[in-house]
């Protein structure tokens, strides 16, 4: 193209030096001083080591892959190991084997403390009666730092001060308990000096564990809850009858409190479920029906307290009356007054029967024995068999065993109370 310079003609690279010698690396100079403590005369003796590697040989195990760059190994700077590490440790690449072989004259030189030469090293052997050790003193540190509260434990303290929102209660740890204004007790309190005047001891419920300050979160509350559903829990085993206060209602019962605790009446519990909110403020003998700490449920019943008041007049070899209600394939359920038990068939007579139509009859009176009692499941059981004097008496003289019980009763009440014996001997 016109105007534009010329181009320059390409000179021929001069052809490159063959590099024949090669690059002879740095003479090191080695003080042994193994050499050096040897000398009497304490003249010290000098070493070069001016060897050089094959590189040849270096080069044909690089390209055969053998070659590793190790780390220079600890020890590395001692003397007595810089005599057989190759003059170009650390910055050329040696093989494993060359490791390998370099490790096992140290081992044999006592550099590197093994199993067989441990003792080599000045290394003394001390059993556990060397040491000054305490146990008691041990322990004792141990207490001394044990954490103080952890969470569902009870503590008792004093308390040492008061603020707006809360008490502090000195439990014995490293800092004072701290129970909120809503855990100082049930209910609400409105002067927390009168209530916990200071020097005051408490038992509390720790509800958290230490914070980074050392200080427990405890609760008074908490403490009395879990003391209330305990009692409860007892009541409701021994199937006792308690009285409670309706204190309000819903559409589905009333409610009221026992111990502390909240608990439910339901309307089919109650004997005039009708019109139950009439029943508030008024004083009702209840019976349980479910307690749940884990759940917080505690379920009364009003006519399940009539089953309970009636069950704790009953014991077992009891003679009762009533009048039969129902007569199933199985017995007959008798009304004893409020509750009913049940004359099971195989209970009737100790003969043989084809129907138990041959015996009672719908609305017939009955006089029996009582033989089973669970009250947990208001079940009653009844016998007659045990008022017969002959197998199957009671189909050819029913009469005269009803105008008999009392006397024929007594003889197998003397039966119950043999039997009683022998299991309180076992």
């Amino acid at each position: 193209m016109a105007g534009s310079a010329s181009p320059q003609p390409r000179r021929p690279n001069p052809p490159r030096q063959k590099q024949n010698d090669l690059r002879k690396p740095l003479q090191v100079m080695h003080i042994s001083r193994k050499e050096e403590q040897n000398d009497p005369n304490g003249k010290t003796s000098e070493t070069s080591n001016t060897e050089l590697p094959d590189q040849q040989s270096l080069n044909s195990r690089k390209a055969k892959g053998n070659l590793v760059t190790p780390s220079r190994p600890s020890g590395y700077n001692d003397p007595k190991i810089q005599e057989d590490l190759p003059l170009n440790m650390g910055d050329e690449e040696i093989s494993m084997g060359d490791l390998l072989a370099k490790e096992e004259r140290l081992k044999q030189t006592d550099l590197i403390p093994n199993k067989n030469n441990f003792n080599s090293v000045n290394f003394v052997e001390r059993s556990v009666d060397d040491f000054d050790f305490d146990e008691g003193a041990f322990l004792a540190a141990l207490d001394e730092n044990e954490p103080i509260g952890n969470t569902g434990e009870t503590a008792k303290g004093h308390v040492i001060g008061i603020e707006s929102d809360g008490v502090y209660v000195d439990i014995g740890g490293k800092a004072p308990g701290f129970m909120p204004k809503s855990e100082c007790g049930l209910g609400v309190i409105t002067n927390l000096k009168e209530r916990f005047p200071k020097g005051l001891e408490v038992e509390v419920l720790v509800t958290r564990e230490q914070n980074a300050d050392g200080m427990v979160t405890i609760s008074c509350r908490a403490l009395a809850l879990r003391k209330s559903w305990e009692k409860v829990l007892e009541l409701a085993q021994k199937s006792s009858v308690v009285e409670v206060k309706a204190n309000g209602f819903n559409r589905g019962g009333l409610t009221c409190d026992l111990e502390g605790l909240r608990g439910f009446i339901p309307r089919s519990q109650l004997k005039e479920g009708e019109n139950h909110e009439s029943l508030v403020g008024k004083t009702l003998s209840v019976a349980f029906i479910e307690v749940s700490p884990d759940n917080r449920k505690l379920i009364l019943s009003e006519k399940k307290a009539v089953t309970a008041a009636i069950f704790a007049k009953l014991k077992i070899g009891q003679l009762v009356e009533g009048r039969v209600v129902s007569v199933k394939p199985y017995g007959f359920f008798i009304d004893l007054g409020g509750i009913s038990g049940l004359l099971h068939q195989s209970m009737v007579t100790n003969g043989s029967i084809r129907s138990l139509r041959e015996v009672f009859n719908q609305g017939d009176n009955v006089k029996a024995l009582i033989t089973d009692l669970d009250c947990g499941r208001g079940r009653i059981g009844l016998n007659t068999a045990l008022l017969e004097g002959i197998p199957g008496e009671i189909l050819i003289d029913k009469e005269k065993i009803l105008a008999e019980a009392e006397e024929r009763a007594k003889k197998a009440q003397s039966l119950f109370k043999a039997n009683d014996d022998d299991d309180e001997i076992k």
